[in-house]
Formats: C-alpha cells, sequence, structure tokens
C-alpha cells in the first residue's frame, strides 16, 4: 500500500566535499576529506566557516540537514566547536536528520560519534564503523544507551543480501541499512529493488543518481544518470518509508548548488507522485 506522506528532503553537507578545494578535487574523495577536517578544524574560525556553509544550504531553502563527520569531526570537536555548531544549527532553523561517515575503529571512536549525535539532537548514524564486526554487543548497547539507530551504508556491498547479514538480528531495532541508490547502481544491482528487498531494515537513504555502473563512482543531477530514482520513490512508498531522505550529489569539478536545486524538484514532484523524466 502506498504511503500518503510526503518525505522531508534533507541537503547531504558531503555534497561540499570538494568545496574547499575550489572544486578542483583530482585526488579523490580523501584529499576531500583531508581538506575539508583541516578548515573546520581551527577552533578560531569554526564558527564563521560553519555558519557559511549553513546560508549556502539555507539559500538553496532546504531546512533539513545531514551533516557529514569532516565538518564536524568527533576526533578533533571541542565543546566549544560542538556549542557553536548548535547555536547555529538552532538560529537557522535547521533539523539534523542524520550524521554521514566513518564511525569509528574503536570503542572510543564510535562513543565519540555517539556523544556528539546527542550533543546535537541526532539520531540517525548513516554510514559505516568497523566496530560492527569487532564487538557488536559494544555497538549495540551503546547505540541503545543514546538512542540511536545505525544505518549501514552499502558502498563496496553489491547486494542487498549482503547487507542483510551485516545487519543480522538487527540488535533490537538499532542496527539497520542506509540505501545509496547510487552506489547499487555502481554495483550493477537495480535500486529500486534492493529497496523492496530490504523493506523494513531500511533506517535511512541517501537518494543518488550517478552516470555510469562500475568504477570511477561518479554522482550527477537527478535524471542525468542511471539510476530508476522515480521507482525508488515508488518502492519507498510501497514498503511505508517516511523518514526523511537525503538528496546527494557530490561533483569533484563543480560546484552542486544548480544541480541540487533541479533534482530536488524532481525529486518532489516524484514524491507526489508525479511523471517526470527521471
Amino acid at each position: 500500500m502506498l504511503s500518503n506522506r510526503s518525505n522531508t528532503i534533507s541537503f547531504m553537507t558531503a555534497n561540499f566535499v570538494a568545496r574547499e578545494l575550489g572544486y578542483n578535487m583530482d585526488g579523490g574523495w580523501g584529499q576531500g576529506d583531508r581538506a575539508t577536517n583541516d578548515y573546520f578544524r581551527p577552533l578560531e574560525t569554526f564558527a564563521e566557516r560553519f555558519e557559511g556553509v549553513l546560508k549556502e544550504i539555507r539559500a538553496m531553502e532546504f531546512d533539513t540537514i545531514d551533516l557529514w563527520l569532516a565538518q564536524l569531526n568527533p576526533e578533533w570537536a571541542t565543546d566549544e566547536h560542538i556549542a557553536s555548531a548548535r547555536q547555529l544549527l538552532d538560529r537557522y532553523g535547521f533539523s539534523l536528520a542524520s550524521f554521514a561517515g566513518w564511525f569509528g575503529a574503536s570503542v572510543g571512536e564510535f562513543e565519540r560519534c555517539c556523544r556528539l549525535a546527542v550533543a546535537l539532537g541526532c539520531t540517525v548514524l548513516g554510514g559505516t564503523t568497523s566496530m560492527l564486526e569487532k564487538d557488536r554487543s559494544f555497538v549495540v548497547a551503546a547505540l541503545q544507551k543514546y538512542g540511536l539507530r545505525l544505518g549501514l551504508e552499502n558502498h563496496p556491498e553489491k547486494t542487498p543480501q549482503v547487507m542483510l547479514r551485516q545487519i543480522g538480528d538487527g540488535g533490537g531495532g538499532a542496527i539497520g541499512t542506509t540505501v545509496d541508490t547510487g552506489w547499487y547502481a555502481t554495483q550493477g544491482y537495480d535500486a529500486a529493488k534492493a529497496i523492496r528487498e530490504l523493506g523494513d531494515h531500511i533506517v535511512y537513504v541517501h537518494m543518488k543518481d550517478v552516470f555510469k555502473e562500475g568504477m570511477p563512482h561518479e554522482t550527477c543531477r537527478y535524471g542525468e544518470g542511471i539510476v530508476p530514482l522515480a521507482e525508488c520513490v515508488r518502492a519507498l512508498q510501497e514498503i511505508g518509508y517516511e523518514s526523511p531522505i537525503s538528496l546527494e550529489h557530490e561533483p569533484e569539478h563543480s560546484d552542486p548548488t544548480a544541480d541540487v536545486i533541479a533534482s530536488r524538484e524532481l525529486l518532489r514532484g516524484w514524491l507526489k507522485g508525479g511523471s517526470q523524466h527521471e
């Protein structure tokens, strides 16, 4: 049965992965990650720089974001960084739909991510951690302690069945998956089919289009790639998914603003049952 509710559309701040490199990112994701961490780390400039990003997103008329941890990394974020971020999110009227990124390879790293999420009023971790293989019981206990859900994101995983094995018993609802539609396409799997197969294991959704199957994983404006996004929306409605949808597009050599705005209008149409070109 199709859901009649329209999901909130959230802006993924990792869309700005190449921003601090002047949209000239020739060294891959790691280069953008390092440059972003270096840009936001200094406390004396953090508030001004974080506000600059929020202003750009507000100018696009978003009121919900997914915060990429390179812009507020638990590894370097002090209480002062966190207080500034919270004040600015409140000032600009942003809701925080999820944290996005790498949640660590140790107990300390994972718990710092959990504490940061709570401090900013976020309840969803959408990304990956190696702690699930190292100490699953700790991860489940930490998520339950902090009132969080972990949505494991598919990147190298080729099928939903691989994700389901990682989710296992779900830790009493604490662990599910964050569906990245673009990465399913990169791996040669139908993203809409994946959504239907994953069903109520879906914690969150990164809605992304990509130019082609296979590497390199190159994102694009909705409708210019190979992902059946309108069908993905229909699949989400069929399974009753009512949480936000993260609009994700991370170009390495261009400002994503125009593409993001155009993509949002397509997504709004699909959510309302429109027939815009995919």
